[in-house]
């Protein structure tokens, strides 16, 4: 821990007297390392998997629904929110497929991404109301694997294979304060 140390001088008549120092510690946490937290939604229906294509760095890139926690925010809500945000559909999740750290060389970034899963009954159409989406994508996982050159990360695929393979991790295990 870091401390910063204060030294206060005080006039009393003619004396001058030193008051012992003070420490005052740095906030916690203050020079530790914090990966950007991520959520993400692997969203299936019969084969297929909605994706949404975004611009990223001036190219076209697909990803799942997928966003940043925010302050004061669970992770199932902030997966709500991306998925409403990015698909303009309500969903709720059913597990967690994996939970991923992963560093981008290209953006010098650390992320730690969780993957839920949301099983859809039907094929559901919705409008994206964030307008950094340009559409939305229903793929299969062979329409997916031939567009990996435009993924926005190999998480996508990761994501959607370990889905495949049948990982899961129940919400239950998610504790929260929010």
């Amino acid at each position: 821990m870091v401390l910063i140390t204060e030294s206060t001088e005080l006039k009393s008549n003619s004396d001058k007297k030193q008051v012992p120092s003070v420490e005052t510690p740095t906030p916690h946490g203050h020079e530790q390392f914090k990966p950007n937290t991520t959520v993400a939604a692997v969203i299936h229906h019969q084969g297929k998997f909605l994706l949404v294509e975004e611009v990223e760095h001036h190219k076209n890139v697909l990803n799942q629904p997928a966003g940043h926690l925010e302050a004061q925010e669970n992770l199932v809500d902030a997966m709500k929110r991306e998925v409403l945000e990015e698909t303009g559909l309500a969903l709720d999740p059913d597990y967690i497929c994996g939970i991923y750290y992963y560093y981008r060389e290209d953006i010098k970034l650390h992320f730690l991404r969780f993957c839920f899963v949301v099983e859809l009954n039907e094929q559901l159409i919705g409008q994206p109301q964030d307008s950094e989406i340009l559409a939305n994508h229903w793929l299969d996982i062979n329409q997916i694997k031939s567009k990996q050159h435009i993924l926005r990360s190999p998480m996508v695929l990761e994501c959607i294979e370990d889905y495949l393979a049948g990982n899961k991790i129940s919400l239950s295990q998610l504790k929260t304060n929010l």
